[in-house]
């Protein structure tokens, strides 16, 4: 990753209200790292795309700092802080050609003729547009307007490309397609590029980093694999993926640690766990940790979800707890059937609660 060619982008004490009652944002620091790849993830509303936008210089922070390779630009207008930007739904111009909407950006910076059609060309070549030049918006699929839209913004040379949910409008292959398209183009440009979705999947496939957002506020900040194998709160491990949350008091006893859980039920507990007996706690564990067993929770099976390569099912316990258990393809259980349900002790991981 050629880290040098982008920006790292600070965010200190950010907050950003839209009247004297609506907070948009709250209390927000973060630190993006030049050259990466960095999620913005959450539900509708959460704020991640008006963190976006104060990123961009759309917006000004009620309150806080916005930093780039650690100069103030708080106040400093969108256009002069080199970033380009790409929308969800394209902005494309319906009655310019593809070379015309491309080179726009060029126009308004004044960049000569020749040295603007050099890089439009050079940026439609990235995105694998030759030939495309004299269409109009209206001619391409949503896939090309999507490169378009991307040529658009890295014509410009910036080193900060924000990506507002642009791949949100494509199917699911198409957009599978250009995840991998876009993670190719950004390692190759090294730009930092900050992406705003709400797709879980999306997130953990495309980026070096993720930050996981509710109600304004950073849930957890960390790498894929940290933010699906390490959830910090109950929030972010029902938010990403599928998981199941155990509430109770530890208990010691002779084989270690269990759970004690409000239902009456026990769990074992792994070694690992940085807790201590008669402390309230949750536990959080993937459905992939939990299997069908001998001997263990006595549940009954009430529904199926055929996932391709696994088979998500969900049981009742006889305490009435919904349990999911995912497990590969080829485990067939019936509807209705009595099962017993054993867990991964050491896949457990404590997590805390807040406002989500």
């Amino acid at each position: 990753m050629a880290a040098d060619n982008g920006h790292s982008i600070g965010l200190k004490a950010i907050r950003k209200l839209y009247g004297p009652h609506s907070v948009a944002v709250e209390s927000l620091d973060l630190d993006i790292r030049a050259g990466e790849f960095f999620s913005l993830l959450g539900p509708s509303g959460c704020g991640k795309t008006t963190t976006l936008r104060m990123i961009a210089g759309f917006e000004v922070p009620t309150k806080g700092q916005v930093g780039v390779d650690g100069q103030d630009v708080t106040t400093l207008p969108a256009h002069a802080r080199s970033m380009g930007m790409v929308f969800q739904n394209y902005a494309l111009f319906p009655h310019m050609t593809v070379l015309q909407n491309v080179a726009f950006g060029l126009k308004m910076r004044r960049v000569p003729k020749a040295d603007a059609l050099e890089r439009t060309q050079k940026a439609l070549a990235q995105v694998e547009l030759t030939g495309f030049e004299s269409r109009y918006p209206g001619q391409l699929s949503g896939g090309q307007q999507q490169r378009v839209a991307l040529a658009r913004a890295i014509v410009i040379s910036p080193k900060v490309l924000l990506c507002d949910e642009p791949l949100g409008a494509l199917d699911k292959k198409l957009r599978a397609a250009m995840q991998f398209e876009l993670k190719e183009l950004q390692r190759a440009l090294g730009v930092t590029l900050v992406y705003v979705t709400h797709d879980q999947e999306e997130a953990l496939t495309m980026s070096d980093r993720i930050a996981v957002m509710n109600k304004g506020r950073i849930e957890q900040i960390g790498s894929p694999d940290e933010i699906y194998n390490r959830p910090a709160t109950a929030f972010v491990s029902g938010f990403i993926g599928d998981s199941n949350l155990f509430d109770g008091v530890l208990e010691s006893g002779p084989s270690g640690l269990s759970l004690k859980l409000d239902d009456g039920d026990v769990l074992p507990v792994g070694a690992g766990l940085q807790s201590r007996a008669g402390e309230r706690v949750t536990l959080a564990l993937r459905p992939e940790h939990l299997r069908f067993a001998d001997a263990g929770m006595p549940a009954t099976l009430k529904e199926a979800n055929f996932l391709g390569a696994s088979t998500l099912y969900k049981v009742e316990t006889a305490r009435q707890r919904a349990l999911l258990i995912r497990v590969p393809a080829g485990t067939a259980v019936p509807d209705g059937a009595d099962v017993h349900i054993a867990i991964r002790p050491e896949a457990a991981v404590l997590v805390r609660h807040t406002a989500g």
